[in-house]
């Protein structure tokens, strides 16, 4: 017989609140067995639906998405055609993801720039500031605009 898990222990091992294991129960994306007092009771697959959920989350998916690209059931007998659904929809994350690394590459290389530039206040990093500054505002904008041109220069 397969060992099963009240809620209690679930939260306590994996490092999930019991709030939100019982609101996941609640919108259906695990669903423990319930014993005839109602108690919950996990089984080792619900433990491992609750990591997977747990290492989404990690990778930045959305609960919705999560439920509706992963249901959370074995994987026996897969519609290939599913596969390559969430394969594409895996491609697509993926390309989000790697455009926030592209952002957050810009912040950090302007919060260095500027921390520098305050650290040791001279005109050579000024001007290195103001081109950074302008180099991130036209990926903003995709566009080069006339107001760097105009009055940006003089701060």
């Amino acid at each position: 017989m397969e060992k099963l898990y009240s809620i209690q222990e679930v939260s306590r091992m994996l490092g999930i609140p019991k709030d939100t294991l019982r609101y996941y129960d609640r919108i259906g994306i695990v669903s423990p067995s319930r014993e005839d007092n109602r108690y919950r009771k996990y089984s080792k697959n619900d433990l491992i639906d609750l990591m997977n959920i747990q290492i989404m989350q990690y990778a930045d998916f959305s609960l919705d998405e999560i439920k509706g690209k992963f249901g959370f059931h074995r994987m026996e007998n897969i519609d290939p055609a599913y596969c390559q659904e969430v394969a594409a929809f895996l491609d697509d994350k993926n390309a989000q993801t790697r455009m926030k690394i592209a952002h957050l590459q810009k912040v950090s290389q302007l919060l260095d720039v500027a921390s520098e530039t305050l650290r040791d206040f001279n005109h050579v990093r000024d001007q290195r500031l103001a081109e950074i500054v302008r180099e991130i505002y036209q990926a903003i904008r995709k566009e080069e605009t006339e107001i760097f041109e105009e009055g940006c220069h003089e701060r």
